[in-house]
């Protein structure tokens, strides 16, 4: 067994790629993260208004209305028929994230995501067993339920008890009970349920998969045949069961990753050493032939997951 295999998630890419060139993307969503809240946070704490509103609708520099579609879902189906601007919003969102990918959202935008991010870190860091794990058709299941209620409430039901919505407020009007919300998806995630609440019961996770089912961003491990089995990928993967259909592939497979519930996060990319994954669009069906198959990495024993 080699040495090698020993070494922390992710330190052969910083061997081979430096800390920078391991960290890239998950560097690059913090700032998308912290960049689209400061746009919120603006106007309230600092009078410049260039984004009115929150993450559930908004309106930009007094013109570009936007609007979660999730939200107007419920709205509609509570019986409240939005404005025209609303319902422009909510096409305009529905559009992008379902040309991009709908769980885009959740790795890129949703300032929840640091939170459940730092769970699982921690989680690994401490060597935790990986603990109740419900039915990935949970959060659908739960996204049915919001619908059904809203239906028979008339009221928008997981506006109630977002904790996207709720954290927003709570950093314009105090944080309060806010805290404790936030602190309960935390402790969920490390001791309840590992990646348990982004991965299984997030109805707007759902909602978005859903919606970017279709998608034309995707990861491609276009690379597959220079794996070497570190596991590093399914380590950082937030939804690590997507990983093998398009890496372990019979040949002849496409090596791109399909399922709706990759959230391209870019992780599986900032990690790999040997460079087998990267963006590209879910038409992209090439695959890296190596030059010299005597030269191809050999496999290593698996790190557990």
């Amino acid at each position: 067994m080699s040495a090698r295999t020993h070494l922390p998630v992710g330190q052969e890419a910083v061997d081979a790629k430096g800390w920078f060139g391991a960290h890239r993307y998950l560097l690059l969503r913090r700032f998308s993260q912290l960049f689209f809240l400061a746009l919120f946070l603006l106007g309230p704490w600092f009078g410049i208004w260039i984004v009115q509103g929150t993450l559930a609708g908004s309106l930009t520099l007094g013109i570009l209305p936007l609007t979660d579609p999730l939200i107007l879902s419920q709205s509609v189906i509570a019986g409240h028929w939005p404005e025209l601007t609303a319902l422009i919003g909510g096409v305009i969102v529905l559009v992008s994230y379902a040309l991009i990918g709908g769980r885009v959202y959740c790795s890129w935008m949703c300032p929840i995501n640091p939170v459940t991010d730092a769970a699982k870190w921690l989680h690994r860091r401490l060597d935790l067993p990986k603990g109740w794990q419900p039915k990935r058709g949970t959060r659908l299941w739960i996204l049915a339920t919001v619908l059904i209620v809203s239906g028979l409430t008339g009221v928008i039901a997981w506006e109630l008890i977002n904790p996207i919505t709720m954290l927003h407020r709570g950093l314009i009007f105090g944080m309060g009970f806010v805290w404790a919300l936030v602190a309960a998806i935390f402790v969920f995630d490390l001791f309840v349920a590992r990646h348990g609440w982004c991965g299984h019961l997030c109805p707007v996770g759902a909602f978005y998969g859903l919606i970017g089912a279709k998608s034309l961003l995707r990861v491609s491990a276009s690379n597959r045949t220079a794996c070497d089995d570190c596991m590093d990928c399914y380590a950082v993967c937030p939804e690590n069961q997507v990983i093998s259909p398009a890496l372990k592939g019979k040949p002849g497979t496409a090596p791109v990753i399909l399922s709706p519930d990759c959230t391209n996060c870019g992780r599986c990319i900032d990690v790999c050493a040997v460079d087998v994954f990267t963006f590209t669009h879910r038409f992209d069906d090439h695959v890296v032939v190596p030059s010299d198959p005597v030269a191809a990495p050999q496999p290593r024993a698996a790190r557990p997951i």
